[in-house]
């Protein structure tokens, strides 16, 4: 149930609309909902944490993610679903045509649209800054659920420590940014870059992109981790999602703030 149906529902007990009884039977059910296939949504979540359940895509069948999103759906509330196959994508779409898919973040929205088409804004609150073109897909799944949940979102995209020059062009931008995810594989040397000249709030996302050593991202894992530049937390390999939703926290708390 969502905070406007709650209160809805408040305001009907407080009006004698409804009893304390009905208000009590009809909540009761509502902190989940079992809808088949083995899914169970926790529909009370963004009354606890401010955030709606995300559907995760990876080790469900079609079916399993069109029972999950058609649920959450229920509600009126718009639905995100991560790591969404080519397979699953297709069930979606085929049941919610209205939705978007956007196959290189792997991200299926129903209910809010996903910034899909390039040109991609570059200037926002929220950077996202990609050290490699290899590394984009993660970086746009961070770019998409970001925008999803509402954040004011620019991407900075091929920058990496390669060549470093190409990050000149867009210091202006992350310099005005609250908040900055930087995504980046093999070395992960990127938000140690930017932790030492900018200063902002740094959430770094190593990838599983590089040669053997790299051992599927632990290498920039470790690197992240060891950083020498302070200002830096460090999300899990490949988890774009997980520093848009950290960002959004964040930035909850500077509004909470101010």
């Amino acid at each position: 149930m969502e905070i406007t149906a709650m209160r809805r529902l408040f305001d009907d007990v407080a009006q004698g609309r409804t009893t304390p009884d009905k208000a009590l039977e009809s909540l009761r059910y509502t902190p989940f909902m079992e809808v088949g296939c083995g899914v169970n949504l926790d529909t009370h979540r963004a009354l606890r944490t401010g955030h709606g359940e995300t559907v995760f895509g990876q080790g469900k069948d079609p079916e399993q993610m069109v029972r999950a999103v058609g649920g959450l759906a229920a509600s009126g509330s718009p639905v995100l679903a991560t790591r969404v196959n080519p397979e699953q994508a297709d069930a979606l779409r085929s049941t919610y045509p209205q939705g978007t898919y956007w196959a290189r973040a792997r991200l299926f929205s129903l209910g809010m649209e996903l910034p899909v088409d390039e040109p991609w804004q570059r200037q926002g609150a929220v950077i996202v800054a990609c050290a490699g073109a290899a590394d984009l897909p993660v970086a746009l799944e961070a770019f998409g659920t970001a925008a999803f949940l509402g954040l004011n979102t620019g991407l900075v995209s091929d920058v990496g420590v390669a060549g470093l020059h190409r990050l000149q062009p867009h210091m202006e931008t992350l310099f005005r940014a609250k908040l900055l995810i930087v995504v980046a594989g093999m070395e992960g040397a990127l938000p140690s870059v930017l932790a030492g000249l900018t200063g902002k709030p740094i959430l770094a996302v190593p990838t599983s992109v590089g040669y053997g050593a790299s051992f599927q991202g632990l290498a920039a894992l470790m690197a992240m981790l060891n950083s020498c530049a302070p200002g830096i937390a460090v999300l899990n390999i490949d988890n774009g999602y997980g520093a848009a939703c950290m960002a959004a926290k964040i930035l909850a708390q500077f509004e909470c703030a101010s």
